[in-house]
């Protein structure tokens, strides 16, 4: 037997139980078999214990250790490094839990927080670089770890309370559907949810849309006063937490201008 035949009848027998993939081992201890499996299995456990210790304490260990095992049995590791393991589990929660969205949510949260902790850092804007810049014409650069997750159950309410090892509240269904923003702020994790209108704004300026076009799509819906001073709102809020890695000027386009932004709105 060819050490690559070894091996993927190793890798059967762990992840299925193959049988024939141990007969073919030709191993004389079926029980010392069982041992490398169950320590597969275990290590397998645990890095999504460590992973998802909130989803874990909303759901309880039975139905965690149930949803765990799940996961086992249909997503083999396929990354060099238990890191990528966790990666599909709220997918396994999402089709376990079909009529609790918000367990699949929690660690949604959870291993967007946890990417986010191993991402690179990136340098923010300067807040003395914005001087004498046409903001009509600008284009926004964000941080490249930046994360979101779109919630509609009050996911992020009962992740907080776990985190704060307060009582949560029981689930439901929000009113208006909303997104928590993950990003990594000096060498920390952070989140806060924002509405539908904040996202697509963010989204736009993602795609290169410039921010005087950002602004006058907020205005067509809320009206000029109303739509200027809620996206200078949200751009302070972005260049406070470090979201924004570089503000450029494009080549202003013709009939475009706009005496209301001459200065951040």
């Amino acid at each position: 037997m060819s050490l690559l035949a070894l091996q993927r009848d190793m890798r059967d027998w762990l992840v299925r139980a193959d049988m024939a993939a141990a007969a073919r081992i030709q191993s004389s201890s079926e029980a010392g078999f069982a041992v490398y499996q169950n320590n597969y299995r275990s290590q397998l456990v645990t890095c999504l214990e460590s992973s998802f210790a909130r989803t874990r304490a909303w759901i309880g260990e039975e139905r965690f250790l149930h949803a765990a095992a799940h996961h086992i049995d249909d997503v083999p590791p396929s990354s060099w490094t238990l890191d990528g393991y966790a990666h599909d589990f709220p997918a396994t929660l999402a089709r376990l839990h079909p009529h609790d969205p918000e367990i699949a949510e929690i660690a949604c949260l959870e291993l967007g927080l946890e990417e986010l902790f191993i991402s690179a850092d990136g340098p923010a804007v300067a807040l003395d670089h914005l001087h004498d810049l046409d903001w009509e014409c600008a284009l926004l650069t964000f941080q490249r770890s930046i994360d979101l997750v779109d919630l509609k159950t009050n996911a992020f309410a009962i992740w907080s309370a776990l985190v704060a090892g307060e009582e949560p509240p029981a689930s439901q269904y929000l009113g208006t559907p909303e997104t928590a923003l993950l990003w990594r702020q000096d060498e920390q994790c952070r989140v806060r949810t924002i509405d539908a209108m904040e996202l697509q704004t963010l989204l736009d300026l993602r795609g290169g849309l410039p921010f005087g076009a950002a602004c006058r799509k907020v205005t067509v819906q809320l009206g000029e006063d109303r739509g200027i001073a809620l996206v200078g709102q949200w751009l302070g809020q972005w260049l406070a937490d470090g979201l924004i890695a570089a503000i450029t000027a494009q080549d202003k386009p013709v009939g475009s201008g706009n005496p209301r932004l001459e200065g951040p709105c």
